[in-house]
């Protein structure tokens, strides 16, 4: 019998002299295979055989014909067989998952597959069934176009699980083309562009220990070894819905929104010291292993990002003679569990971190208190023994990012808020009776400390007109507002409060890093280099002259300025500070 080649070669031959097809000579199915008449060695005429013992029945010998077993691939059949798992729609149980079973139990006394992922249907976005007269079909060609398969397949992955009907919005495809595939694309030129700035190479075998490295580098290489072995087991059980979201995560939540935007001035750093390395070599390593976890859903990005991470450290490895890494993420092997790398007790201080820094930051938000503008200090309720412990380890680092002068502990929230009571009719009247309106009357005089201790014990007697009642939490309506010059958020067990009182102090202080930040906006719009050295003149506005006074060696290092002048008028354009107050900026390279 002979190959695919020599057959499309014949074909090609009878084009020339027959004028058959020429489709033929791309697609040996139907009907073009209908053209063709072999001729046996025995001189006999051999055609295509139309009547098949059933169409599900031909499909259920996959597992073999996808070899040619058994006439050649033995050993690798038998490496292969039984199939880890098959995908289709719940409508094929008795097509072709129950051929597949059949065919191998007949043959072999064997299950043909071991696990099965039954899909759903893909719905329109408000639910229903897509059909041609109801206008609600979506072209996947034309979604391909615009929003690139790989952020299609992600979001249909992540969206909700393969074996329930998935709601399709492409709505929801451009938030994951934006959210996750933009942040990750975003992360690789962020360190593209001061690693190529710096020339930095990744040398994969010479890396700075992980002991060596920041707490920040060690928590988030913890995160992302947790997240491989999150991923994995998800993968093992066949859950890639909860794997994708796992990586989606780990990509917004810890390597963008925290470990990148925290670790911004290292990079931007002079000098390529060992601090600096060490943030090159940790970021390097998150992007590698991300990309390699995303490789199953977005074959296409995760090869983009693989080879060029890839391209300088090849160039390393030649001249050292070491092996060179494969050409795709897809030959590379994926990245094993590696519990030594994973700090838990690392990873729950951080974990405080983060959540008592977006609860400051959604008082402030809510406060309409840029986060430029310092303030002076932050209460947190201690919640166990371990606690101070755990949240002292990265308290420099909550100060600096919510920008807060002090951080103090306190032994009961109770006293964060003012707290005010009345009866609740609905539980209390048929309890009381006649004793309802004097027991209202007590219940709106409780103060901080006995609505606390009834919300702590549970139960409370009262005495009303010589009748002895007990109330419980659920017999009062509480009510809460904050202390004066406080704002409190909670967040599950816990609690911050924020000292929201301005001083002239920190309003010149706020002032100064809003000039800061006009003045670094004028770097980048003017295209100077991040290492040029500028002198900065500012128009003599009443708004601004306490913080140039207070703050100019602040103002002049953050902005590498080697002087900072004041003039009466300045031309050009001015720029609007926060408060709405209109300055004129002139910055020139030295």
């Amino acid at each position: 019998m002979g190959s695919v080649e020599q057959l499309k070669n014949e074909i090609e031959k009878a084009n020339r002299s027959l004028g058959l097809s020429q489709q033929l000579a791309d697609d040996l199915h139907r009907p073009y295979i209908d053209e063709i008449t072999l001729v046996s060695a025995s001189g006999k005429p051999m055609r295509r055989e139309p009547d098949l013992i059933d169409v599900w029945f031909d499909s259920g010998s996959m597992p073999y014909a996808q070899w040619h077993y058994p006439f050649e691939n033995q050993e690798v059949f038998k490496r292969n067989y039984p199939a880890d798992f098959i995908a289709e729609g719940v409508d094929q149980t008795r097509g072709w998952f129950y051929t597949l079973h059949a065919i191998a139990v007949m043959v072999f006394d064997s299950v043909a597959f071991k696990n099965v992922v039954s899909n759903g249907l893909v719905l329109d976005k408000e639910g229903n069934k897509m059909s041609k007269s109801k206008g609600n079909v979506v072209d996947p060609f034309d979604t391909l176009a615009e929003y690139g398969a790989d952020a299609t397949r992600w979001y249909m992955m992540a969206n909700a699980n393969p074996w329930d009907n998935l709601k399709f919005d492409t709505g929801g495809i451009l938030e994951v083309r934006n959210k996750l595939f933009g942040t990750l694309f975003n992360t690789y030129n962020f360190f593209a562009l001061y690693a190529n700035l710096d020339g930095f190479k990744m040398d994969e075998f010479n890396v700075l220990p992980y002991e060596k490295r920041s707490e920040l580098d060690r928590w988030v290489i913890s995160k992302l070894y947790s997240l491989v072995a999150d991923y994995r087991a998800a993968m093992d059980e066949y859950e890639v819905t909860r794997a994708c979201r796992a990586v989606e995560e780990f990509v917004d939540e810890h390597l963008s929104n925290w470990y990148v935007r925290l670790s911004r001035r290292r990079f931007w750093k002079g000098e390529l010291n060992e601090d600096k390395t060490a943030a090159y070599q940790t970021l390097f390593e998150c992007l590698m292993v991300t990309g390699q976890l995303m490789a199953s859903v977005a074959p296409h990005f995760s090869d983009w990002l693989y080879r060029n991470l890839t391209a300088p450290v090849k160039d390393v490895a030649k001249a050292k003679n070491t092996p060179l890494r494969h050409d795709s993420v897809h030959l590379s092997d994926l990245t094993q569990p590696d519990p030594s790398k994973v700090d838990k007790a690392l990873e729950t201080r951080m974990d405080y971190a983060q959540r008592i820094c977006s609860l400051a930051l959604s008082i402030r938000k809510k406060e309409k208190l840029r986060v430029r503008l310092p303030l002076q200090k932050i209460l947190l309720p201690v919640l166990n023994e371990a606690f101070i412990a755990e949240v002292d380890g990265v308290k420099d680092l909550i100060l600096s990012e919510i920008n807060i002068k002090q951080l103090e502990y306190i032994t009961d929230a109770s006293g964060l808020l003012k707290k005010g009571a009345k009866a609740n009719f609905k539980t209390l009247g048929a309890k009381l009776g006649k004793d309802m309106k004097e027991a209202a009357a007590l219940i709106a005089a409780f103060n901080n400390d006995e609505i606390s201790a009834l919300e702590k014990s549970g139960s409370m007697n009262i005495d009303i007109n010589g009748n002895t009642y007990t109330l419980t939490p659920d017999d009062m309506i509480v009510t809460t507002e904050d202390l004066p010059g406080w704002k409190v958020a909670s967040d599950g067990d816990l609690t911050v409060a924020l000292d929201v009182t301005l001083t002239p102090e920190l309003l010149a202080e706020g002032t100064a890093r809003d000039l800061v930040n006009r003045i670094q906006n004028i770097r980048k719009d003017k295209d100077f280099n991040v290492t040029d050295r500028v002198t900065v003149t500012l128009e003599k506005h009443a708004a601004i002259l306490d913080a140039v006074e207070k703050f100019r060696d602040y103002i002049k290092a953050e902005v590498l300025a080697t002087d900072l002048v004041l003039a009466d008028t300045l031309d050009g354009e001015k720029v609007e500070l926060e408060d709405g107050v209109a300055v004129g900026i002139e910055v020139r390279v030295n």
